[in-house]
């Protein structure tokens, strides 16, 4: 597995690494530190005999489909992204299973919720960057905050994305945990009790600022009860259950099924040479 520095990247590694002893395979996770690291990480899995390779993030797509280009033996999965062409039409490779989640259904949840116990009519939402896989939970807030307000004849108002125009507060990484916080300030600072934050580990700078005002936020990717220790200040949690997922992905590359769910018209063409799995984890969202 090839790792980002993404949400999505500590729930796909506790999986894989914890859960592998039962289904009889050997994991090997390296992390990048940049992006150009992807394509050597790959690379170097492939020579180490890694037989099932998951790149964790979307900035891993390009990496990931040059390998599975040049190494149509060896089966990939992606993890928050598709494979694309350059005028972004779906590109089908047989090797490579995407796994997606619709987390603007579960963000439109937490929008309805946050809408509903905000007591200053004003929420706040902000990004680590402006990609798909961040996007998608904002919108979907910003969608539940709307279904509350036509329900309700409110107007509780959503700070840092307009999803009309695709434009909104973000920090520009998913580490600096002190932009997180400074983001969040100002959010409170215009009269916002509640924030989702989209933006991993950055989300934990966000919690401290609004702990410290008495103010509550939403969790994201993974149970912020139990992941975080600001449970006492969130309201709820958007997940993915990215874990279940690659765990899921797994079994059926072990079993070689994967590519029979992934590309039905090559249904049962493909196995795996033997039961070896690897990760990769980039710097970019998940």
């Amino acid at each position: 597995m090839v790792t980002t520095t993404s949400p999505s990247t500590s729930p796909a590694t506790r999986a894989s690494s914890r859960r592998s002893p039962k289904l009889g395979i050997e994991v090997n996770a390296v992390e990048s530190t940049s992006d150009q690291d992807y394509g050597p990480n790959i690379d170097n899995l492939i020579a180490d005999g890694c037989t099932y390779i998951i790149g964790v993030g979307f900035l891993l797509e390009p990496a990931i489909e040059t390998a599975a280009k040049a190494n149509t033996d060896i089966e990939f999965a992606l993890i928050d992204s598709a494979l694309s062409n350059d005028d972004f039409t779906p590109l089908v490779l047989d090797n490579v299973k995407p796994l997606l989640f619709n987390t603007a259904e579960a963000a439109f949840l937490a929008g309805y919720a946050s809408a509903g116990m905000s007591e200053s009519a004003k929420v706040g939402t902000f990004g680590g960057l402006p990609i798909p896989s961040v996007t998608i939970f904002m919108d979907g807030y910003a969608d539940g905050i709307a279904k509350y307000n036509e329900d309700n004849g409110t107007a509780v108002e959503l700070l840092g994305w307009d999803k009309a125009g695709q434009e909104g507060s973000f920090t520009g990484d998913f580490d600096n945990q002190a932009q997180g916080t400074t983001v969040t300030q100002g959010f409170i600072d215009q009269g916002a009790d509640i924030v989702m934050p989209v933006a991993g580990p950055v989300g934990l700078g966000a919690a401290t600022a609004l702990q410290s005002s008495g103010n509550t936020m939403v969790w994201v990717d993974s149970d912020g009860y139990n992941s975080t220790s600001y449970g006492e200040i969130i309201l709820t949690s958007v997940m993915k259950e990215i874990g279940a997922a690659v765990f899921d992905s797994i079994k059926e590359a072990s079993e070689g099924k994967l590519l029979q769910r992934a590309v039905r018209r090559h249904a049962g063409e493909r196995r795996c040479r033997h039961r070896r799995v690897a990760r990769l984890r980039g710097q970019g969202p998940g």
